[in-house]
């Protein structure tokens, strides 16, 4: 993993960033930052985190969650620029559904796919509004370091349950609440935030501007049985192999060795 690469996946981890600015929970206004920041400045500042790898040393190869998906209705949920897409298509899902935030990722989506041959139904709105994807229909509905941008985690959890059949699949993967309390520095790994704090806060990178919230991990899982969702799977440490297959020596990799940075939950609707 090149540098920037470390630096990216830091970002995520609000505790690397440095000058947070606390704001207020506007919905509204957090979706006109962040759609901006994504449309603009997004993926040269973060980059992208895509399947096959759900965080900077977690792999779906390693972990099989999907199994196979051929002939399987997908839905991605925060689809950026396509790539988890395209390895949906790749292994033969029957149908494509993505949705994003930001009109810019659903351009590069749509470029990305139709220079692989695939297609797929590509929706702009926020996660947390209804915007005609149907009910009842898909047998996956995942999201790829996407989940956790959202302002509403009861209410998206709600609406991506109503958009599985009985038994269907959600698949999601953020960065681990811990790995955002916790810096390394000087050898050290030292706790900068307080890991309860979940307000909204604003940070400044390269004349862009993010705005995030800081969940707790049980607030997830409370969110996600309230949705009728029972946790099938959570994957939260690293993946060694992919550590050495690396060559990575980074404080970040020396951190991921120590405590979660990433964490995945396979979780089945009820």
């Amino acid at each position: 993993m090149d540098k920037n690469s470390v630096y990216r996946t830091n970002i995520i981890g609000a505790g690397e960033v440095g000058s947070a600015i606390s704001v207020d929970t506007d919905k509204n206004s957090i979706h006109e930052t962040n759609s901006s920041f994504w449309d603009t400045k997004g993926n040269d500042i973060l980059g992208a985190t895509a399947l096959p790898f759900y965080g900077a040393f977690v792999s779906e190869e390693k972990c099989q969650l999907f199994g196979d998906v051929s002939g399987k209705r997908m839905l991605e949920i925060g689809c950026g620029s396509g790539q988890s897409l395209q390895y949906q298509g790749d292994r033969k899902a029957s149908e494509l559904w993505g949705m994003d935030i930001s009109e810019k990722q659903i351009e590069k989506t749509t470029q990305l796919l139709t220079s692989c041959g695939l297609s797929a139904k590509l929706i702009c709105s926020p996660m947390e509004e209804e915007c005609g994807i149907p009910e009842d229909y898909f047998d996956f509905v995942y999201s790829i370091y996407a989940i956790g941008w959202t302002t509403d985690l009861e209410g998206t959890f709600c609406r991506i349950a109503s958009y599985l059949k009985k038994d269907g699949v959600f698949i999601f993967s953020w960065s681990h609440p811990i790995h955002k309390c916790v810096v390394a520095e000087n050898n050290m790994l030292t706790f900068k935030k307080c890991y309860f704090d979940e307000s909204w806060y604003s940070v400044s990178l390269d004349e862009g501007t993010l705005t995030l919230s800081d969940r707790k991990l049980s607030t997830y899982v409370n969110a996600l049985s309230k949705a009728g969702f029972v946790i099938e799977q959570m994957i939260e440490q690293s993946d060694d192999e992919i550590i050495q297959s690396r060559d990575d020596n980074s404080d970040f990799a020396k951190k991921a060795k120590m405590l979660p940075v990433t964490f995945v939950i396979k979780a089945r609707k009820l």
